[in-house]
């Protein structure tokens, strides 16, 4: 089934009061009861977008053994190519392989006394005959970092909050990270499971996918709708971390990925825009707040102010060989969790 997501056109907070309020209007209305929108007028040129998804599609023209020299398994910072089947959703297996990259920066291993989340923080494993790879996914990185700024100054001032409320959170190092993924088709098994469905845990993710479709959106229905892909436009949808800051009134929404049929291949590329690592979430006070339902509680994944916490938690499950490789002290035998 397919409904289509709201649209929300960035650029109307530039032309003047009239055309800011009607955005704030739609973008509270998207963010509040679907917790998904696509994001048009943010700005970022087509030419960049091919210029990425062009040099995507060359690292996984790579050899396998270039791409899998690359693989996660060598990093204690979760950076790195996985292969096919590798991650893992819900505890069952995700038929796509992916490159994780993060902000550049040096490797931060956790002192006496400090957290485990600062594991996180390391350096990007990039392949050695695509240079141009390293220079546009930084570039990317800075990119979209500036629109998801932006895009959450407007949405906090939608719900009546003051909109740089979080700005403190995020000043610094953020904790950002851009996922290179393919879909290869579906698996041998005829398993559709892409991604199995999820919920994200942290402020914003801005999705890219190519033409090909296959991401899917639960709605008030109850059922998994078809996202299908609109030129120009980033699928954004809420983390758990902003549904929990506003006691349930902002969203955040089931979604999952269907495999392309056959061998079919599909390309996509969310960012995730989320605060500093040793960053605590306070309760946001917005217009509101007096009629906030609760936000969701799932007892398996309780969610931490401290952000960190919840990051590494969300590695620890998805990549279990990794963290049986580089943390064994973090992983209990009820399967991964951060102390």
């Amino acid at each position: 089934m397919t409904l289509q997501l709201p649209v929300i056109d960035l650029s109307a907070a530039d032309r003047g009061p009239e055309a800011r309020a009607r955005l704030h209007h739609d973008l509270h209305a998207a963010a509040h009861d679907v917790g998904f929108f696509q994001l048009t007028g943010h700005g970022v040129t087509a030419e960049e977008t091919a210029g990425l998804m062009r040099v995507i599609r060359a690292f996984f023209a790579l050899p396998e053994a270039e791409r899998l020299a690359l693989g996660n398994l060598n990093s204690p910072h979760f950076r790195g190519y996985t292969r096919i089947g590798d991650e893992r959703t819900g505890g069952s297996q995700d038929w796509r392989d992916q490159l994780d990259i993060g902000a550049e920066r040096p490797r931060h291993v956790p002192a006496a006394g400090e957290p485990p989340y600062w594991w996180l923080e390391g350096p990007n494993q990039w392949p050695a005959g695509l240079p141009e790879l390293r220079e546009r996914s930084l570039r990317w990185i800075d990119r979209l970092s500036g629109v998801a700024h932006r895009l959450l100054h407007e949405l906090l001032a939608s719900i009546g909050a003051p909109e740089d409320f979080y700005d403190g959170a995020f000043a610094d190092e953020p904790h950002l990270h851009l996922k290179l993924v393919r879909y290869p088709g579906t698996a041998p098994t005829g398993d559709g499971q892409g991604v199995g469905a999820h919920k994200d845990y942290g402020f914003l993710t801005l999705l890219l996918q190519d033409e090909v479709g296959g991401l899917q959106v639960e709605r008030s229905d109850g059922r998994f709708h078809d996202v299908p892909p609109l030129p120009g436009a980033f699928v954004v949808n809420l983390g758990e971390l902003l549904e929990v800051a506003t006691d349930g009134w902002l969203k955040a929404t089931n979604h999952r990925v269907v495999s392309p049929p056959g061998a079919r291949e599909r390309f996509s590329v969310p960012f995730f825009y989320n605060p500093r690592l040793d960053a605590r979430i306070a309760p946001l006070p917005f217009a509101h707040a007096h009629h906030a339902p609760g936000a969701t509680k799932d007892p398996a994944n309780p969610l931490f102010a401290e952000y960190g916490r919840n990051e590494l938690k969300g590695w620890l499950r998805a990549h279990p060989e990794v963290a049986r490789r580089h943390h064994p002290d973090l992983v209990t035998a009820a399967g991964a969790a951060a102390r």
